[in-house]
């Protein structure tokens, strides 16, 4: 029997993390636990990620290799006349704030889900693929309870994932949207992966699969084609990094956005000693604010317009570039998504930060798969432009920042996030929240956040309770949210403390768990 590998997982339900933690099991690596988890989530996580989504997978190997995997959706080669795109608005109510979607066919991105985790398994996994797609499999076939968090989004989705006839099959068999402590049953899902498992990643890009998707679109109002399909790659880039208080920190470069508009952020904070400062004190939030806010000013300033141009990275991180906002900052001092992921570490070295997303998916399921295509198309944030004003063929930006923090080349802390524009300032505060305040992972996580967008302050209870009176607050509009949300990101996280041993923390905004095997 192969012997155990020791590693941690935290992932967004404990069924992805029970994947992982079986190729643990196995004698898997980190990678193999990665893409089971990120299969099993498919199915356990299905109103977030989907095989006919898109993500990024950054990992750091054993023997110091680092590479982003970017396998995010896919711009189609031509366009067509509007008036001849399916393509429509819903509206999602958070609680407390809402946010407007676009759903249709002519929503639907090339997917880069399955091309991503075959593509992985076979570089970096250990164990034969058909091992690694068991968990999933089994999920799908026999069911999953639905879990608060999961009734809670099929709620609010609702008119997206019954838009088809495919996805009343699923997510409403009975007539009536699937409730807390019912079933989820996907058979059609584990048809479709016991077939890719045999036939590969070709079989969905160039097969049946893609043959249906393809005449669907084209009838129905949307974009793809079988060459969209055919021509779709993964692309293997080096991770974005920086130096933060002694560690490294590597994440997402462009043409994404949220990796070097993080990595802005921490330059801001770095100037000063947040330990002295104070977790949740006035001084803090306003230091957040502050950076939240230049931060969002240096992005209006060109960097938007120039994601897809050579060394943006380094030009946006650039100490010239820097040293206004730094000003600023210091001035400030002296005044004072549906997307899901998942982080793995083993005991050999290996790390993997997995984002993925299918959007809020474009209420089309492709007939007896059991697969919704994503609404990347549709989704206001990575469409700056306006939407169907989009580059032919390009790969999408994204504000999905896969992370990883090392300490001497070794993994000490990895970490991702769903949540839109909310997936920045989320990674942000845990990874303040460990190095800065020295907080175990569990608390860095669940400790509430903030965010600060367009003059707007959104704020979890529990944060600043005390002085909310008393912060100048005059120039923003104040959102205080009456409880903890998903609105606020899922940050789930992993690490390796003072002693040598895994720490793993799902967040519970969106109902996320741990494993240490």
């Amino acid at each position: 029997m192969q012997k155990k590998t020791r590693g941690v997982i935290a992932a967004g339900h404990q069924k992805t993390v029970e994947a992982g933690i079986e190729m643990f099991r196995n004698g898997g690596n980190a990678f193999d636990a990665a893409v089971a988890a990120m299969l099993a989530s498919f199915v356990a996580e299905s109103a977030l990620t989907s095989a006919g989504g898109g993500g990024f997978l950054l990992a750091h190997t054993r023997d110091g290799n680092d590479i982003l995997f970017d396998f995010f959706s896919q711009t189609p080669r031509q366009k067509r006349k509007q008036n001849e795109i399916d393509f429509y608005p819903v509206e999602v109510n958070f609680g407390d704030a809402s946010q407007a979607f676009h759903i249709g066919r002519g929503a639907i991105a090339v997917p880069g889900n399955i091309a991503g985790i075959f593509h992985v398994h076979k570089k970096l996994g250990r164990l034969p693929f058909k091992v690694v797609a068991e968990p999933a499999i089994h999920y799908a076939r026999i069911g999953i309870e639905v879990n608060q968090f999961q009734a809670y989004l099929f709620g609010i989705l609702k008119p997206i994932l019954l838009a088809s006839k495919a996805g009343c099959e699923i997510y409403a068999p009975r007539g009536e949207l699937l409730q807390l402590g019912e079933t989820i049953l996907m058979k059609d899902f584990a048809a479709t992966l016991e077939y890719l498992v045999e036939a590969g990643a070709i079989a969905f890009y160039r097969g049946d699969i893609a043959q249906q998707l393809v005449k669907d679109c084209q009838d129905g109002g949307g974009y793809l084609t079988l060459e969209d399909l055919k021509n779709y790659q993964v692309i293997e880039r080096k991770p974005l990094s920086i130096n933060y208080r002694g560690h490294s920190f590597l994440t997402n470069p462009p043409p994404s956005a949220g990796g070097p508009l993080i990595a802005f952020t921490l330059n801001l904070l770095a100037t000063v000693d947040l330990a002295e400062v104070g977790f949740g004190t006035e001084q803090h939030l306003q230091l957040l604010i502050e950076a939240m806010r230049l931060t969002n000013e240096a992005r209006q300033d060109g960097f938007k317009r120039d994601l897809d141009k050579q060394q943006i990275a380094e030009t946006f991180l650039a100490s010239d570039r820097l040293s206004p906002y730094k000003k600023q900052f210091t001035q400030q001092i002296n005044k004072l998504g549906s997307t899901t992921h998942i982080s793995v570490m083993d005991g050999d070295g290996n790390a993997a930060s997995v984002t993925s997303s299918n959007g809020e998916g474009s209420g089309y399921a492709i007939p007896g798969t059991g697969i919704m295509a994503n609404n990347m198309l549709g989704e206001e944030d990575l469409n700056p432009y306006g939407f169907h004003q989009w580059l032919e063929n390009a790969r999408i930006s994204s504000m999905m920042s896969p992370t990883v923090v090392l300490q001497d080349n070794r993994p000490k802390l990895v970490l991702g996030s769903g949540g839109s524009n909310r997936i920045r300032t989320a990674i942000v505060q845990v990874i303040s929240n460990s190095i800065d305040f020295q907080m175990p992972v569990n608390v860095a996580v669940d400790s509430p956040r903030i965010h600060w967008e367009n003059g707007t302050l959104h704020l979890e209870p529990g944060l600043g309770d005390s002085q909310r009176q008393t912060i100048n607050f005059s120039d923003n509009k104040l959102v205080l949210w009456q409880q903890k949300n998903m609105y606020f990101g899922g940050a789930h996280a992993v690490l390796v403390n003072l002693r040598g041993k895994f720490e793993g923390a799902g967040d519970r905004r969106r109902n996320g768990d741990s494993a240490i095997c």
